[in-house]
């Protein structure tokens, strides 16, 4: 048996916001918070009940250990957290300034030369490799610097000879690496992919998939990597900084056939920030609990669409509330205002 459910490695910043609406000019305090992608997708599936961990580097000093007790309280795994005591040793950090609109939210990076993109592969415990049933990444982690790109593309191919699902979120930050090097660097690693998120505009736009129809873009990748499992796409419509619509589909090459359902509908967004990550974990503890694409589906709308509800970059929804929120969308007639 398994330890782990779902690892995963990544970069974990220092999330510092402004107060309220504040502009990042002009604020005198900032909000503290942790946040990545690849921690936000293990901490989601946490919370609903399956057993993650991370592979990420931290700096040994008290920003290093702020991340680690952070980890632990989203009931995250510390096995595999390697600490940096050198000089050069930082957390990367980034600074988020809420929107309204006509205002758009503002991300300003301070992440270069961190801690983690100095992770190396001996660093890592070989017994990692056969402890978990899935391994997840992201291009954002490619896309750090050479060194992150060669440590996770190598570990994409030990989990996979170990026998563990490959699960790969395109995540497209044209801020980090361009177009082209992005384009080579994700497909050199699909055929090691089960399970790939990819939003419509990444594959129409960096991937250059050239087919007609969202749905036939899906087929397209399965078709072109026989060894994708799953490809799942988000939709989402912004109305506002403040009110979006959202939902997902999923096709499964194993049915050929394709899972949506009906979207969340003026969602009051109070963070956007790690809601894609959401949905990656809920869809994901849906494939690793049930096996089924309709209850992934499910549970990474549900969780995407909570998770904008909530400051911060971490998800902070149990799977009691998770299913609630489920049955509440599946419903028909008036909803109750209130949980009790």
């Amino acid at each position: 048996m398994s330890k782990f459910d779902l690892i995963t490695m990544g970069e974990v910043m220092l999330r510092l916001s402004p107060q309220g609406y504040d502009r990042l000019s002009s604020c005198a305090t900032f909000d503290k918070n942790a946040g990545g992608s690849e921690l936000n997708v293990a901490a989601g599936a946490a919370l609903l009940g399956i057993r993650t961990g991370i592979i990420t580097k931290l700096p040994d000093n008290d920003l290093g250990r702020y991340i680690k007790n952070e980890i632990r309280f989203e009931g995250v795994s510390d096995d595999y957290l390697i600490y940096d005591s050198s000089d050069e040793a930082r957390l990367g950090i980034y600074y988020y300034e809420y929107g309204a609109a006509p205002r758009k939210p503002t991300v300003v990076y301070d992440r270069r030369n961190s801690s983690f993109t100095r992770i190396r592969i001996d660093e890592i415990p070989e017994s990692v490799y056969s402890y978990s049933r899935m391994f997840h990444t992201s291009g954002i982690t490619l896309a750090l610097c050479d060194n992150t790109r060669d440590t996770a593309i190598e570990l994409i191919r030990r989990f996979k000879d170990a026998g563990a699902m490959i699960s790969f979120d395109c995540n497209y930050r044209a801020n980090l690496w361009g177009e082209e090097k992005a384009r080579q660097t994700i497909y050199s690693i699909l055929p090691y992919v089960d399970i790939l998120f990819v939003s419509e505009e990444t594959s129409r736009r960096m991937m250059q998939r050239k087919e007609d129809s969202l749905m036939e873009i899906m087929r397209g990748y399965v078709r072109d990597y026989p060894g994708i499992r799953y490809v799942c796409t988000t939709q989402r419509k912004v109305k506002s900084p403040k009110v979006h619509d959202f939902t997902s589909m999923i096709y499964s090459s194993e049915t050929g056939e394709f899972y949506s359902e009906a979207p969340y509908n003026d969602i009051d967004v109070v963070d956007r920030i790690g809601s894609g990550d959401a949905y990656v974990a809920g869809a994901l503890y849906g494939l690793l609990r049930y096996g089924d694409p309709q209850k992934a589906l499910e549970y990474g709308d549900a969780t995407s669409s909570t998770k904008c509800t909530i400051t911060g970059d971490l998800p902070l929804s149990d799977l009691k509330e998770i299913d609630r929120i489920i049955r509440g969308h599946k419903a028909k007639g008036q909803a109750d205002e209130l949980n009790r």
